[in-house]
């Protein structure tokens, strides 16, 4: 067997890579329930910037945040490129919109490597690690806890 070649009975976890300024970011496929094309939103009075609104999504209300805003990552440009992710997390539906969309990739436990300890001033707790690919290095996050995080709260609150 070569360097290049993974061994069947080598665990894969897959993981969509997404866009979010310069940096490539990657959440478990399987939370994924589809891809969108960005489309307004009906904006929710009171709610916090990265909140863009809800949409009906064949007739279920989704809450869609806007995570280049809520990682302060710059103002939001919404183009041909703009993808809203659907996602299932803790049994909710709810929509994720990033710059765009490359592939899916799957990678090794060798593959992936511990996130690094930033300090107690920025909350890492939804990342996974770094995912290592040749010369692309992804951020990978648990998406259920990002959004059920102290910052976003997102759960809790349609749990209410």
């Amino acid at each position: 067997m070569t360097e290049t070649t993974v061994s069947t009975t080598e665990l894969r976890r897959e993981f969509l890579a997404f866009k979010l300024g310069r940096e490539e970011y990657g959440i478990d496929i399987l939370k994924v329930q589809e891809l969108r094309g960005h489309e307004p939103c009906t904006v929710i009075a009171g709610s916090p910037e990265y909140m863009k609104g809800v949409i009906n999504l064949r007739g279920i209300i989704v809450p869609i945040i806007d995570l280049r805003i809520r990682f302060y990552l710059g103002d939001a440009t919404y183009d041909q490129f703009t993808v809203v992710i659907i996602l299932l997390v803790h049994g909710r539906t709810l929509g994720m919109v990033v710059d765009g969309v490359s592939d899916v990739i799957g990678l090794t436990k060798q593959q992936i490597k511990p996130a690094p300890e930033i300090g107690s001033a920025i909350n890492t707790d939804y990342l996974i690690g770094m995912g290592t690919v040749e010369e692309r290095m992804l951020i990978l996050m648990d998406i259920d806890r990002l959004m059920s995080s102290a910052e976003l709260g997102l759960v809790e609150r349609l749990a209410a």
